[in-house]
């Protein structure tokens, strides 16, 4: 299984969570909110040979921690992996919108400048947004679209500029998700549960929870849940191996 972006470091029980993903061989992709979580949520996983933390800072925080910058800057050499990332178009965050584009174009130009990494990419009513500014960044690394819920055109144009995707509870369960996955390449999928934050029957979703995702990539895509499985954990083995 694949978690590709939850926030272990924010479940009530995170040492528990980071625990059985461990025992179970989960793979999970824990990105952080800001720079200064990502060395505690790093202790937090120890050791775990499948579980990795994703260095990050979210545009919902961007006017509050922008001045971690630096410390984001001097913690992406140890880092492989980018996330939560990107920018949010939402109504409520138009203020902080200068404070968002600040501080993605950073950890963009940054990135370019480490060489590359695999991020992990919030786009909310973004999405063309987001699309422009890695179309000016274009060596930042490989970007991942975590739970898109743009439009189709900007999907298609996600798709053209070479963005991978993660999807999760929330996506399989709606009519406007589905059609969505239906229009992604199947071999730029991964699953995702944005735990604790999304949830299922009302419960905060864990990690465990992507066999879920995958029944209903079963169902969109007509195939076996098994056959996905493969699929996806082929997926991540190339992306991790190119970039």
């Amino acid at each position: 299984m694949i978690d590709f972006h939850c926030h272990i470091d924010l479940y009530p029980d995170p040492h528990e969570v980071a625990q059985r993903c461990a025992d179970q061989g989960i793979y999970v992709l824990s990105v952080t909110t800001t720079p200064s979580a990502w060395k505690q949520s790093s202790a937090l996983v120890g050791d775990a040979p499948r579980i990795r933390v994703a260095l990050g800072l979210h545009p919902e925080l961007a006017r509050e921690r922008k001045g971690e910058l630096d410390l984001f800057d001097t913690f992406l050499p140890s880092c492989r992996y980018v996330g939560e990332i990107g920018l949010d178009g939402s109504p409520e965050l138009k203020e902080i919108w200068s404070d968002q584009v600040q501080v993605f174009e950073h950890v963009l130009a940054a990135c370019e400048g480490a060489g590359g990494r695999i991020m992990t990419i919030h786009s909310r009513r973004a999405a063309d947004e987001v699309l422009d500014r890695l179309k000016v960044f274009k060596r930042a690394g490989q970007a991942v679209l975590h739970w898109y819920s743009g439009g189709s055109r900007s999907l298609d144009k996600a798709v053209d500029f070479g963005c991978w995707f993660s999807v999760g509870p929330g996506m399989i369960r709606g009519e406007k998700g589905r059609a969505l996955i239906e229009r992604m390449p199947k071999d730029r999928v991964l699953t995702e549960t944005d735990g604790p934050f999304s949830n299922i029957k009302g419960k905060s979703a864990y990690p465990w929870d992507v066999d879920m995702v995958i029944v209903g990539l079963s169902e969109v895509w007509r195939m076996g849940a098994d056959e996905v499985a493969v699929i996806l954990n082929g997926n991540l083995r190339r992306l991790v191996s190119n970039s």
